[in-house]
């Protein structure tokens, strides 16, 4: 079976290779015409780590990464601190699999690597893409002064701005929510002690929220963060921002969110868009996956790790039916109530990161005791990290 993937970026390339695994011919079409992936940090719970068991580059990947002792919530301006749950050790005795915070580039390189290795010339870059053509029994894709591919099913990974959605469903509502995001990394060695926990910690305050943890095995740390109520909507993450304007979004808070944002190399910004999942990602022998049908608002840390699943899901049922419409209608069966389970998951943690009620420290202690205790937080994390890509029903 040929597979023509549009798009190289994490989901795009864990499809490829799983299915490179499985005998398929696969071909990936990359705009860009230099492979590199922009952003930061990204974590990758057990059920993402489960997929790269499957496709043979875990090892790699924990070589490259990080693996947080646990996660910890932060009040914005006091730094009182709560634990949330234990990770390290316990992730694998738990899940089995480890839970790892890595950079981007280095998770890409990964994947493109391992790709390559099986079909070295699978990656073709400076290939935009533009529609498809189908008749039933072949998909044609077409790309801006580059030849037509023909293939026996068309996916589309190419993110939140898709194209291919675009071709197959039109363009879809996406609404601004009001939120700006910033990122950012920093030198390890340039941080005093006190500020190097291996930890993932999340620092929550009335209309805003700040998160930080170790990547690429302590040397950096990937640093996040989001406020309301600001006129900002440029949806790209390669707009740069100054310390300065960083530093005047975060009035009030904590001393060492100020030395962590002063301590960055280069600031970006972003607007947060929102978006309904979709319900149908299929059409004939062409789908989507990853961000291009399930894009989320970057509040439950699964966006990265649902495109790792879809690709591996997407994988097994194109091997598994052999009709490729059968095979996309499963996946997408398999895929759609998760991901939209998460996606409003995500949502929520909007009001509980931003809450008014974390405004005083009194306020505070009340809300996190009852919003982080264990069994909500099982409730919220537990069927995440528990699923298993390779073994679900399809």
């Amino acid at each position: 079976m040929r597979i023509g993937i549009v798009g190289a970026g994490i989901g795009g390339l864990v499809a490829a290779l799983a299915l490179a695994r499985r005998g398929c011919e696969v071909d990936v079409y990359e705009q860009a015409p230099v492979l590199k992936e922009v952003g930061a940090g990204l974590q990758i719970s057990a059920n993402g780590t489960r997929v790269f068991a499957d496709i043979g580059i875990l090892e790699r990947v924990v070589a490259n990464s990080f693996q947080p002792v646990g996660k910890e919530v932060r009040l914005w301006s006091t730094g009182q601190t709560w634990k949330l749950f234990d990770l390290g050790a316990q992730s694998i005795e738990r899940y089995g699999f480890p839970y790892v915070t890595i950079h981007r580039g280095d998770l890409h390189d990964a994947l493109a690597d391992a790709l390559r290795a099986i079909k070295p010339d699978a990656l073709h870059l400076d290939h935009h893409f533009h529609s498809v053509e189908q008749d039933g029994a072949a998909v044609k894709l077409k790309f801006d002064n580059q030849p037509t591919a023909t293939c026996d099913v068309a996916v589309g990974a190419d993110g939140v701005h898709s194209t291919m959605r675009k071709v197959l469903f039109g363009a879809g509502d996406a609404s601004f929510t009001g939120i700006v995001a910033w990122r950012g990394l920093i030198q390890m060695d340039r941080l005093p002690e006190r500020l190097k926990n291996p930890v993932g910690s999340n620092w929550v305050g009335p209309g805003g929220h700040v998160i930080h943890y170790p990547i690429r095995r302590g040397l950096l740390m990937n640093f996040t963060s989001v406020v309301e109520n600001r006129d900002w909507q440029i949806e790209s993450w390669s707009q740069p921002g100054t310390i300065e304007e960083y530093l005047a979004d975060y009035p009030g808070w904590h001393p060492d969110v100020h030395e962590y944002i002063s301590n960055i190399d280069r600031p970006f910004r972003w607007a947060l868009l929102s978006r309904q999942p979709m319900q149908q990602w299929s059409k004939g022998r062409a789908t989507l996956l990853g961000d291009a049908c399930h894009p989320t608002l970057p509040f439950l840390a699964q966006g990265a790790c649902m495109a790792i699943e879809d690709g591996l899901i997407l994988a097994r049922a194109l091997t598994s039916y052999q009709d490729p419409e059968v095979a996309l209608l499963k996946y997408e069966q398999a895929r759609v109530e998760r991901t939209s389970r998460m996606v409003r998951g995500a949502a929520a943690n909007t009001q509980r990161f931003h809450n008014p009620a974390l405004a005083n420290v009194e306020g505070a202690q009340a809300y996190v005791d009852r919003e982080w205790q264990p069994d909500r937080v099982s409730e919220r994390y537990e069927w995440l990290f528990e699923y298993d890509a390779a073994a679900a029903p399809l």
